[in-house]
């Protein structure tokens, strides 16, 4: 099944038309001031009347659309669950586009449950996960990566996190989807008109100026999916994994990341037996930071699994932090950690290594490690508060691109959106070959496929299968 949209359609659903009202509680669970319930769809007001009475005395439907009351909830006994305050918003004029009423009650745990029940017996029906923002989108209230950045800012860990979420919700990757895709549309129209109107006087793009065209869209298409690198770390966050013999003070990095006394830090070699996990933050970078068992050969049962753990973790590291003591010899055990790091990087994994204890006298070979890995080794004393700050700068400026809060900075935040983007230049780059190779009408057919790529990044075009684990991810009440 495949859903379409016009571009910043906001009146015309995209499925047909849901014929059921739902109903969620959209607070958390727990006791609190207060919490919310709400109602959306066609039935929200008359299902709402049977159980809410204002205290004006006026029906609920005669309540001011985006305007609240003070009410009485009654039970179906006729007794009264709670005096609420409810707010009414009419369609399209709401989140969903549908009428929709919600309910602020007291936060108390049972007492919304209660609510929550009346509102089904009276005949909702229990939202599932994200349904009201899933009616906002294909009410075309939102566009598919606005949906997705309710979610960041919601999970939004960091504040730059969040930064980029309330950028993307505000419309910052559709309104540059919007902008490729009708420069593409552009391009393909006016081929075709060419071609099916011959002896009309059309105004026609030459072969160089199509091929310059394409050349822009695709160093812009190349800069959007280059941000992903910046989105990713900032929102859905690295992989990053500490790697090194026993008795380095991997774990006492962890803890400098952390801030806090996340992992047992002793002068004894091999204390850490399993992989520790934490997510931390490095500045506007999220590390989904793992310590490791040393790596070194050894006979203890134990320790045997927690080094084949650490090998592991390594094997799917995004970016791996290296730990060599600098007061010690450069040895075997850190010829076989340099030689698996190596291969890592080859691979394509970022690396930082680090000169442990430099507040003693260095015996490490510093000048092996740079030239092995291309880089110069960080040197700091992890014991040290202002070691973080060293690392969080350095680890920013591998990740992060740009000013985040620059207004025409768009940055793609997820794995969807970059595949998206990522195939939509490949069929822009083959588009310009076959313009060379076999004429425009010909490039025109991946140019409609990179059309095809940028309509399901932001919904135009999508299946019915991607809405659905996009909007599965939401909680219930969103």
């Amino acid at each position: 099944m495949k859903i379409t949209r016009k571009p910043n359609e906001r009146t015309i659903l995209m499925y047909s038309l849901f014929d059921s009202t739902i109903a969620a509680v959209s607070t958390p669970r727990g006791k609190g001031g207060i919490a919310v319930i709400r109602i959306s769809g066609g039935g929200a007001l008359p299902i709402c009347e049977k159980f809410i009475h204002p205290k004006s005395g006026a029906p609920l439907s005669d309540i001011k659309a985006n305007t609240a009351c003070l009410a009485a909830v009654s039970a179906s006994d006729g007794s009264i669950l709670d005096e609420a305050v409810i707010t009414v918003y009419r369609a399209p004029r709401s989140y969903t586009g549908e009428d929709t009423v919600e309910i602020s009650c007291h936060g108390g745990i049972l007492l919304t449950e209660a609510i929550l029940s009346r509102a089904l017996e009276c005949g909702a029906a229990p939202a599932g996960p994200g349904e009201f923002t899933r009616r906002a989108f294909s009410a075309g209230k939102l566009s598919l990566s606005e949906a997705e950045a309710v979610i960041g800012v919601i999970e939004a860990e960091t504040r730059a996190s969040l930064l980029l979420s309330r950028k993307n919700l505000d419309g910052g990757i559709r309104r540059k989807t919007d902008e490729l895709y009708d420069r593409l549309k552009a391009v393909v129209s006016g081929v075709y008109a060419a071609i099916d109107f011959p002896d009309e006087e059309l105004s026609q793009m030459s072969t160089e100026e199509i091929r310059s065209e394409l050349a822009l869209i695709g160093s812009q298409l190349e800069r959007l999916c280059d941000s992903y690198k910046t989105g990713h770390a900032v929102c859905e966050g690295i992989r990053t994994v500490l790697i090194g013999k026993p008795n380095t003070g991997k774990s006492t990095i962890l803890n400098l990341f952390a801030e806090k006394e996340r992992a047992i830090v002793t002068d004894i070699a091999g204390t850490t037996r399993d992989v520790v996990s934490e997510v931390v933050t490095a500045g506007a970078v999220t590390l989904r930071l793992s310590d490791t068992a040393g790596i070194r050969s050894t006979s203890d049962a134990v320790e045997s699994i927690g080094v084949a753990k650490s090998k592991e973790a390594l094997s799917e590291a995004e970016l791996i932090l290296a730990v060599f003591d600098a007061a010690a010899p450069f040895d075997e055990e850190d010829a076989e950690v340099l030689a698996l790091i190596r291969e890592r990087a080859a691979e394509g994994a970022a690396v930082i290594a680090i000169l442990n204890k430099n507040d003693l006298p260095e015996k490490a070979d510093a000048a092996r490690l740079e030239k092995e890995l291309g880089t110069a080794p960080v040197r700091l004393c992890a014991k040290e508060k202002q070691s973080r700050g060293a690392l969080v700068k350095i680890i920013e400026n591998m990740f992060v691109n740009g000013d985040l809060g620059a207004e025409d900075h768009t940055v793609i935040t997820n794995a969807r959106q970059f595949a998206a983007a990522s195939e939509a230049l490949a069929h822009v780059g083959d588009a310009a070959t076959a313009l060379d190779s076999f004429g425009a009408d010909i490039a025109c057919t991946e140019l409609e496929a990179a059309m095809a790529r940028l309509g399901e990044l932001d919904g135009r075009q999508v299946t019915a299968d991607v809405v659905d684990s996009i909007f599965h991810r939401f909680c219930v009440g969103k």
